[in-house]
């Protein structure tokens, strides 16, 4: 490599493996703490490529973006944070900085990119949304509490590619399997678009069932973002219907997005599908991947539903080392929503601050069918549910001492026991909601608005029990 990298972190070790590692490399690198300090060397027109930590003592390095484009047009901008949320993606890409990478980074491949930005000559000041980039202020409120968290590469280069397609008009289609969070992607790749003002639309098969279904959900769509839930559970007609609504002309149609938990492709093949409006959905196919292509994101996320359970009333809790090692080699069928419910039961449950691995593999053996998972393979034994449900309030009151639990703890404890009964009695009964209110024994409008009230996610599957 040949050239001068300007180095801004907070973290001396960072400076220190970052400067040998680039000066071994051929380049030279001037390394610094502080943000003010890295903009006057830009604007002394020093560096040809710059490395930056978001969070600065002095500052925050995304919010200099701008300025570093303002002062020198085409100098690239690596971004390097641990905020591995999908609004540090986001936020980089919006404020046109060259590349993002989370940390802990691989130095290697950040050594690759820096070697790729000093090959290259970016145009000046690529800023062609016509407005320019939005400030972090205007992007996206409240979208950090989304459970889109990761580091691995696979969430990295999700994130990468929702940040530059939310500003696109071409249609996408989010694939990936339940509880891996599709709809949530769709609805935020709207709320963090240009299309944030206008109407977002979640349309289903009922939407599209009547003649003037679908001129109705394009009304109500105007200018905003129509979502397809589960695209080859249309019918055939509703499909050509869809077909129909995107061809129509006009200047306020709605951007398109529709989800799979089928292969798209293979659904085309066997005929569920149709060619026609795959490849007119399929103008970028976004992948979700399953929990267990990133079980290194699960301490991350098992931190990020402990705190929001903490916020919402229960004790603090945080996991032990120990106790993450079940976690990881569970199966998680029912992937992110899945592992959320049984941290949040954990939160209330456990019996002191840090949840043992003991409670980790009972809560894991109850989603297995009753027996506990261990992280040894072996298994602990088992105990009828109205045995280790009494253990756990038990549990719960104890942690109050003196104190009563706050109102509505029949309510709580109630939605802890149906969702997750819910959930996996829809999911072994392949979203069929007749299958698996006949295997409840309860009526199918019963279903229906639990399914509402405990805001459970419904997707189908060809093949049912």
């Amino acid at each position: 490599m040949d050239g001068t990298v300007l180095v801004a972190d907070d973290d001396r070790t960072i400076r220190t493996v970052l400067t040998q590692a680039l000066t071994r490399a051929g380049c030279k690198v001037h390394a610094t703490s502080s943000l003010t300090t890295l903009m006057r060397w830009v604007g002394e027109g020093k560096g040809d490529v710059v490395i930056s930590d978001v969070m600065m003592p002095d500052g925050n390095g995304l919010e200099m973006l701008p300025k570093i484009a303002e002062d020198r047009p085409g100098l690239p901008v690596i971004v390097i944070s641990a905020q591995n949320t999908i609004m540090t993606a986001i936020k980089a890409t919006e404020a046109d900085a060259y590349d993002y990478l989370p940390k802990p980074f691989d130095l290697p491949e950040l050594m690759k990119r820096t070697a790729k930005a000093l090959s290259e000559k970016r145009p000046l000041h690529s800023a062609s949304r016509g407005e320019g980039p939005r400030s972090a202020d205007t992007i996206g409120e409240g979208a950090d509490e989304l459970p889109l968290v990761g580091r691995t590469e696979v969430m990295q280069a999700l994130y990468r590619l929702v940040a530059r397609v939310m500003n696109t008009d071409i249609p996408l289609l989010i694939t990936g399997e339940s509880g891996t969070g599709k709809s949530l992607i769709a609805r935020s790749i709207h709320d963090l678009s240009d299309r944030r003002t206008m109407p977002f639309v979640r349309a289903e098969a009922a939407d599209l069932s009547a003649i003037d279904g679908p001129a109705k959900v394009l009304a109500a769509a105007r200018g905003g973002t129509l979502l397809l839930d589960e695209l080859t559970d249309l019918s055939e007609e509703a499909q050509a219907r869809v077909v129909r609504m995107m061809d129509a002309p006009g200047d306020s149609l709605p951007r398109f997005i529709a989800t799979s938990q089928e292969n798209p492709a293979a659904a085309m093949e066997a005929g569920a599908l149709r060619q026609d409006l795959y490849y007119r959905i399929s103008g970028t196919e976004l992948a979700v991947p399953s929990l267990r292509a990133r079980v290194d994101d699960i301490p991350l996320l098992c931190a990020h539903f402990l705190t929001r359970a903490e916020n919402e009333g229960a004790p603090h809790r945080r996991l032990g080392d120990a106790a993450r090692e079940p976690l990881r080699q569970f199966a998680w069928p029912g992937n992110v929503r899945q592992l959320e419910n049984v941290i949040r039961r954990l939160a209330l449950t456990a019996r002191s601050e840090e949840i043992a691995v003991e409670e980790v593999e009972i809560a894991l053996g109850a989603q297995s069918g009753g027996e506990p998972v261990v992280s040894g393979g072996a298994t602990l034994s088992s105990e009828r549910l109205s045995e280790s449900v009494a253990r756990h309030l038990q549990r719960y009151f104890d942690l109050h001492g003196d104190m009563l639990p706050p109102p509505g703890l029949y309510g709580r404890i109630l939605k802890e026991i149906e969702t997750p009964l819910i959930e996996i009695s829809l999911a072994m009964t392949g979203g069929n909601q007749a299958k698996c209110a006949d295997l409840l024994g309860i009526n199918r409008n019963t279903l229906r608005k639990k399914i509402t009230d405990l805001d459970i996610e419904v997707t189908r599957r060809r093949k049912l029990m």
